[in-house]
């Protein structure tokens, strides 16, 4: 089973005096890639949650966000009157003005708003800590679904290369009779001037040089072990990468070799399919 690096998970939590939603985004990366965005009240907690994330969902470009709204009276901000009245004390021997603009000028000076540490509260983070649980739960989920849709499209394409392989299979003895049939005319005109055993050899030589019997069994292999690897417990990207650069070369040479159209036609499907395949294959944890 193959799970996408493609995914999104969302929890919401409603606490006395403050809602929390927590977001988790991933896209496809070559390593983990975590970024994180979260109140300075929760920042101690930064690590474990890097931890905890980096062992669920091991690779990609991660964004995880916890927002923190306050639905409650209390506050940590306050106003610091006195420095506030003494600012607009100030600006009114400097300019006469609306007490109303004073005051909007007054509140933007430096330490006209105190905030006050807050402390975190453990029972309160150990109700935030099942949301982080829950979100990476539906964002596994989430990878999991596209996993199998990814997998789906892989199955295809692979069938429909094994099918354009039977096709070369099947056209390839036409192939070699064609190899033959060319070597023979083009030396027609000096045949009588030649060893009979000498051409034999020669003959027997071009056509061994063009042979594609052991790409096309590997070929089979690759893509017979492709589609198993996929349905394996163990299965991730670059093992299935490692067996497509494999089914590729294989591809490759049975098109150099084939000398033939008709069969270099076939390969070029062949490509094709692949070229999607190794595509989608960057999605794949």
């Amino acid at each position: 089973m193959i799970k996408s690096m493609t995914g999104y998970g969302k929890s919401v939590i409603q606490l006395p005096t403050k809602k929390i939603s927590i977001e988790l985004k991933s896209l496809n990366s070559k390593n983990l890639d975590l970024n994180t965005r979260m109140p300075s009240i929760y920042r101690e907690k930064e690590l474990s949650i890097r931890k905890l994330i980096a062992s669920k969902l091991i690779r990609g470009k991660i964004d995880f966000s916890l927002y923190m709204e306050i639905t409650g009276e209390e506050t940590s901000t306050q106003i610091n009157k006195t420095v506030v009245n003494q600012y607009i004390k100030q600006l009114k021997d400097v300019v006469n003005g609306d007490e109303t603009e004073l005051l909007k000028m007054a509140i933007r000076l430096p330490d006209a708003v105190t905030t006050e540490r807050e402390e975190i509260d453990e029972n309160e983070w150990s109700e935030i800590a099942k949301e982080i649980d829950s979100a990476l739960d539906k964002i596994q989920t989430y990878r999991i679904d596209e996993g199998k849709s990814l997998e789906s499209e892989f199955l295809d394409r692979a069938q429909n290369i094994s099918v354009l392989l039977d096709k070369v299979i099947e056209m390839d003895p036409e192939r070699i009779d064609g190899v033959r049939e060319r070597l023979q005319k083009g030396i027609a005109d000096i045949k009588e001037k030649v060893d009979e055993n000498r051409f034999e050899q020669e003959l027997v030589y071009y056509i061994e040089k063009f042979d594609i019997t052991e790409e096309k069994v590997r070929l089979k292999n690759h893509l017979e072990y492709f589609s198993t690897a996929l349905k394996s417990d163990d299965s991730n990207g670059k093992k299935l990468g490692f067996i497509s650069q494999e089914i590729g070369r294989e591809i490759n040479t049975i098109g150099s070799k084939s000398n033939y159209a008709p069969m270099q036609k076939l390969v070029v499907q062949m490509k094709d399919e692949l070229e999607k395949i190794k595509e989608q294959l960057l999605n794949v944890l």
